[in-house]
């Protein structure tokens, strides 16, 4: 069953479980796959990457807002915000560890033979594409940085 059957059917659920908190997210979500479908009249059906970017987006975005909500001490509005992220997380690949990132970012190192900073971009675009998801992308630039730095 693709990422998009998944959240229809968890939408439904939340639907029938009356789980408001659940159904915002994940209308959320749907609304962003639509708009991700129609933005460049798109027949087809996006792919399971393009889902995933879109998913990442969503937890990206409640988790930088929630940041700023506890920030100016408003944990009222960081609280349903962290709760949504949560929800759209269950849909995201299991998240690498630091530690397997760091021994791919070694691997692409020895790999290209990347010297110094300069080299950066080149190993971060071999490394997000293993990683496809599964880190986000500042966990990896920072490592890259820590190697190459």
């Amino acid at each position: 069953m693709s990422l998009s059957a998944n959240i229809m059917t968890a939408l439904k659920e939340a639907m029938k479980s009356k789980d408001t908190l659940a159904l915002a997210a994940l209308r959320a979500v749907k609304a962003e796959i639509l708009l991700a479908q129609t933005e460049n009249g798109a027949k087809e059906a996006l792919t399971e990457e393009q889902e995933l970017k879109i998913l990442q987006k969503q937890v990206k975005q409640r988790k930088d807002s929630a940041a700023i909500f506890l920030e100016q001490g408003r944990e009222d509005l960081a609280t349903p915000e962290l709760a949504e992220a949560k929800v759209i997380e269950q849909f995201l690949p299991e998240a690498m560890s630091e530690d397997a990132v760091a021994k791919l970012v070694d691997t692409v190192i020895a790999k290209t033979g990347a010297e110094g900073m300069k080299d950066m971009g080149k190993v971060m675009g071999m490394v997000s594409a293993e990683v496809a998801g599964r880190a986000d992308g500042k966990t990896i630039s920072n490592i890259v940085k820590a190697k190459l730095g």
